[in-house]
């Protein structure tokens, strides 16, 4: 039941930082005994929050949350239907901060979530996850941020991992997959957010989009998820054929919701079982878990 609510960084220097518990005030007012707070890294926004799986060798939902490239935070994955449903499931579960624009970059952003994922695998015993079987989902610009650390082996290669070092991807309702083409199509509602985040350059436009760096290799499989906005139901089909062309299998799905309400639901209602998106997510991790 649904409760109230970027230059790469060297994988040395972020896998040699050790897991250390962080707690708020605001956290503690709202503690969750199972979840741990690790560091991934030296900057203060570079932690994850992870929860237990039922069995040492459960598979780990590491989860990217939105927000412009500019805001949004790890804690909005606590008491939501998202956590329970996947615990209930059975999995671990890890939910990843990031540096945020202006004062960091999306090349940073993309390299937090491979140090990330880097650091989670290598935790794995300690943790007592299986490191085999990680999946990647995002919202939002969190669904660019897994898409692109999905399709640009930069990423996994600065912080020592191979595209196979997670088994599946799933971004719901992003849509600056082809920066270029969304800057011109969203300039007059988006255009401020998506020019801090990705700047004028059309060639570090062309970096930074994940439909345009779909040539093999790629994270193993991808299950792209839309609600009834034009863009992201454009971008995500256009990233799925660049991928399916490139021999690496990616489903798309469009789901009912338009404009930001839409784009809100799919993230605050997956994981509610009367949701319909959410045993299109289950389905496909059962598979890539398997």
């Amino acid at each position: 039941m649904r409760r109230p609510a970027f230059a790469l960084l060297a994988a040395s220097a972020t896998l040699a930082v050790v897991a250390q518990p962080i707690t708020t005030a605001a956290q503690s007012r709202r503690a969750d005994p199972a979840v741990q707070t690790m560091s991934y890294g030296s900057d203060a926004a570079q932690v994850l929050d992870y929860w237990p799986g039922a069995t040492p060798d459960a598979p780990l939902v590491a989860f990217v949350h939105g927000g412009g490239w500019k805001r949004g935070d790890k804690n909005m994955m606590r008491g939501s239907d998202k956590l329970e449903h996947w615990q209930g499931l059975g999995y671990a579960v890890a939910s990843i901060n990031y540096r945020l624009v202006p004062d960091h970059t999306v090349e940073q952003q993309g390299a937090d979530v491979a140090s990330a994922v880097a650091f989670l695998k290598a935790q794995a015993p300690t943790l007592r996850f299986d490191g085999n079987r990680i999946a990647l989902i995002g919202h939002s610009a969190g669904a660019h941020l897994v898409a692109l650390v999905g399709t640009d082996p930069q990423y996994f290669r600065a912080a020592g991992l191979a595209m196979n070092d997670v088994v599946g991807v799933v971004p719901l309702d992003g849509a600056g997959y082809n920066v270029p083409d969304q800057v011109g199509e969203n300039a007059r509602l988006m255009g401020d957010t998506y020019e801090q985040a990705f700047g004028t350059d059309p060639v570090r436009q062309h970096a930074l989009s994940p439909t345009l760096h779909t040539a093999a290799p790629n994270a193993p499989a991808f299950l792209i998820l839309h609600v009834q906005r034009d863009d992201a139901e454009r971008q995500s089909n256009e990233l799925a054929e660049r991928l399916r062309s490139a021999g690496t299998p990616a489903t798309v799905q469009g789901f009912g919701g338009r404009g930001l309400r839409g784009h809100m639901q799919i993230n605050r209602d997956m994981g509610d079982p009367d949701y319909p998106a959410t045993p299109v997510v289950d389905a496909f991790l059962a598979r890539v878990f398997d």
